[in-house]
């Protein structure tokens, strides 16, 4: 039976990447005059955005590089990010049901209470685990494990939902069940080389495939 029910943030909860993209390249814009696309962006993902900006800008001031990349998240949130109600819907329903939510992702603290604040749904989750709270990110099973921890809940139990192929290792780290989703605009991974225990393309399919 499943009692929890833990969620990758950006490309599964929200549509965040786009956001996190134009950061990311107004950062490395505006202190290193190098202009990344995406997909070299996504390249560096793993680690939380301060860790990137640590590892990868080449400017010394990095901790105004990381303010930088705050500024920029925080004030285009609003027209970057739209709430994808569909999912809400279902995130109220879920803990309206008994069941745990969780998050499990590598954003820092930071950008997720940003987005969890704008997007109003951080009521919703009995645990979050950011990039901050691990050693390993994924596709290390840590925040997974940690996860299922302070819940008190054994692998049986969980779902880990997640769009990138990190989410579906982690998962299988921790020996829980992987739902790998398509259903937003921006995805960390295109295709799963490691299949996932679910697939899903539209939020609609959730209940039918997973509750019903």
């Amino acid at each position: 039976m499943v009692k929890t029910i833990l969620f990758d943030f950006d490309g599964t909860i929200a549509n965040t990447l786009p956001l996190c993209f134009e950061a990311f390249r107004t950062v490395f814009k505006e202190f290193d005059q190098v202009i990344l696309t995406n997909d070299e962006i996504k390249e560096m993902f793993g680690p939380s955005e301060t860790e990137i900006i640590q590892l990868n800008v080449k400017h010394p001031d990095k901790l105004q590089a990381m303010e930088r990349f705050y500024e920029v998240y925080e004030t285009l949130h609003p027209s970057y990010v739209k709430p994808m109600e569909d999912l809400h819907n279902l995130l109220e329903e879920l803990d309206g049901n008994g069941i745990n939510l969780g998050i499990v992702t590598g954003k820092a603290k930071r950008s997720l209470d940003i987005s969890l604040q704008q997007l109003n749904i951080q009521s919703n989750f009995a645990v979050v685990i950011t990039g901050d709270d691990v050693t390993n990110p994924k596709p290390h099973g840590e925040g997974v494990i940690l996860a299922m921890q302070e819940l008190s809940v054994t692998p049986e139990e969980v779902l880990f939902v997640g769009d990138s192929e990190a989410d579906i290792l982690a998962g299988k780290e921790a020996n829980v069940t992987t739902v790998g989703v398509h259903w937003s605009e921006e995805v960390q991974s295109a295709d799963f080389n490691t299949k996932p225990d679910y697939y899903l393309t539209s939020i609609e399919q959730f209940n039918v495939e997973l509750l019903s």
